[in-house]
């Protein structure tokens, strides 16, 4: 996949990822389409466009790094990777089968050379990434350290810790992104524990806040753009999305946090979403 700033070839690659997730999660059984399909354009726009991995190999030796924090997403972002190069698509027939390297929760022990932190445990992406980042400052490495959460993720304490920490060390190099679709396991996000407003609590802590809608790939073209330009603070780009985008009779729903679609709703999906272009289904 050759780097663009095409809103259209963008959007079809989100396309992509979400029928790659819907697919993922039925031959496994199980899984997370949900929070996949959500964060789909975010995932688009990143491999994309916008991270400098210089590698298509080591991930982890890139310019640029990416920390999936919410790593119950993972099967959009091993679609992404698949797309970006990084190992052959074929290989996402085994997500979540033993032994496998696509793992229900990313695993650095089984994928080390893409996987910055095995992910499980909410709320502790953002930390790994921020250590990251100063490590990069104190070297005085170029690049962005980008974290992605989901805003579930924001009662957990390590996050407001980490927060703190990286403004006070003036981390410019590091960008969390917390995808905001209100939705978490248990239910809506604003009844089990109220986070909003994220901007303003960021804000406090000293962060440049960013916020947009998290399907409009014009709008994470430019977030990132002033992420990257950024010298002073960490940014953070609360990005407003929607659980399972792009499928009606999903969206928003928390059953699909984590669940398998049956036949019937797996054709239903895949119909209602559409092919993506030139783009090839594993």
């Amino acid at each position: 996949m050759t780097k663009t700033r095409d809103v259209a070839a963008l959007e079809q690659i989100a396309r992509q990822i979400r029928r790659d997730s819907i697919r993922m999660v039925k031959q496994a059984g199980s899984g997370h389409p949900g929070g996949a399909m959500g964060a789909a354009d975010i995932f688009a726009v990143l491999y994309g466009s916008v991270l400098d991995n210089a590698s298509t190999t080591r991930a982890v030796e890139g310019p640029d790094r990416f920390v999936l924090s919410n790593g119950h997403i993972c099967a959009g972002w091993y679609s992404a990777l698949t797309l970006a190069g990084f190992f052959p698509r074929e290989e996402l027939k085994t997500h979540r089968k033993m032994g496998a390297r696509l793992q229900g929760h990313p695993s650095r022990h089984k994928f080390p050379d893409v996987v910055e932190t095995s992910s499980g445990p909410l709320g502790q992406g953002l930390s790994v990434a921020s250590g990251i980042a100063l490590g990069k400052k104190m070297r005085g490495d170029a690049g962005t350290v980008f974290c992605l959460t989901g805003d579930g993720e924001m009662q957990e304490g390590m996050v407001w810790e980490t927060a703190l920490t990286a403004a006070h060390k003036g981390l410019a190099n590091l960008c969390l992104i917390v995808a905001d679709n209100d939705v978490q396991i248990d239910g809506p996000t604003s009844e089990i524990k109220k986070v909003r407003p994220l901007g303003d609590k960021f804000a406090a802590f000293g962060w440049h806040v960013i916020e947009i809608d998290g399907h409009d790939i014009a709008a994470l073209l430019k977030a990132f753009d002033a992420a990257k330009a950024e010298t002073a603070r960490p940014t953070c780009i609360v990005a407003t999305t929607t659980m399972a985008k792009g499928v009606a009779f999903m969206e928003d729903d928390p059953k699909w946090h984590g669940a398998c679609p049956t036949d019937d709703e797996y054709e239903r999906a895949l119909n209602e979403l559409g092919r993506a272009g030139d783009l090839e289904d594993f």
